[in-house]
Order: structure tokens, then C-alpha cells, then sequence
């Protein structure tokens, strides 16, 4: 119970914000002939999902970073409302300071922070329309 408590005090003392990209999703008409050209013409490792790209953390070498790359089928409603060809996942930490500070600023909120084994989620519409994909990693 106390490392729960730890965890959400070190949480709630760190800063909302963007602390990288998480995520480049985009349309395309055929994602898995799209994630085959992507293999074998620039040799991207690819799945089902797309691809997932590790760095490690200047600040703190010891941490891996992921980004994952993913087409999209074109119409797919994931970036519904919005209408652009893509959308970016932004990682974040503090995601519940964060969502606060949005609200008092009168960003569009599309939906309630999801928790997953992964990391929370939340979207939001920028100003020019664009969904972006909030995510605090586990």
C-alpha cells in the first residue's frame, strides 16, 4: 500500500506536460500493404499495429522510450471527430494535472482518462482540429 502512496505523490509532484511523441498514426488505403512497402523498402520491423521504435531517455539513460508507428485504414473513426489524415500520441506525465490544466483552458476534452496495463489515455482537439492522443506510460 505505501509504494502505491509513493507513486502517486512522485505523480502528482511532477510538472503536466508533454515529456515526448508517443505515437505517429496516419491513413492510408491498404495499412497492411503500406506496413509491407514500409519492410521492405526502408526495412521498418512491422506487425499488425505497425512498428515500435525504442530510444532511451537522455535525462535518465536507464529508461526505454517507445514509439509506435501506425497506418491506419483510411475512414477508420479512431481520429473521428477529427477530419485531417493523421494524429499524433503525445507521451505526458501527470496526465491528471494535465487534464485539469486543459479543462481550465477550455480545451476540447473528447473523453475521461482510460487506464490500461499500458499507460492512461486521454484525447483532446487542438485548435486547428487536429485529435491528439495524450498517454502516460505505465
Amino acid at each position: 500500500m505505501e509504494e502505491i502512496n509513493n507513486e502517486s505523490t512522485r505523480t502528482e509532484s511532477l510538472s503536466p506536460k508533454v515529456t515526448g511523441v508517443g505515437g505517429i498514426f496516419f491513413f492510408c488505403e491498404n495499412p497492411k500493404e503500406t506496413r509491407e512497402w514500409y519492410n521492405k523498402n526502408l526495412g521498418i520491423d512491422t506487425n499488425d499495429y505497425g512498428a515500435s521504435f525504442e530510444s532511451r531517455n537522455m535525462q535518465n539513460p536507464d529508461e526505454i522510450n517507445i514509439l509506435q508507428w501506425s497506418p491506419f485504414k483510411q475512414g477508420s473513426d479512431y481520429f473521428a471527430p477529427s477530419k485531417k489524415e493523421f494524429m499524433i500520441n503525445y507521451r505526458v506525465q501527470n496526465i491528471e494535472g494535465l487534464l485539469e490544466q486543459l479543462r481550465q483552458n477550455g480545451v476540447t476534452i473528447l473523453d475521461e482518462i482510460q487506464s490500461y496495463d499500458y499507460g492512461k489515455f486521454l484525447h483532446i482537439m487542438d485548435a486547428e482540429g487536429n485529435k491528439i492522443e495524450l498517454w502516460e506510460p505505465a
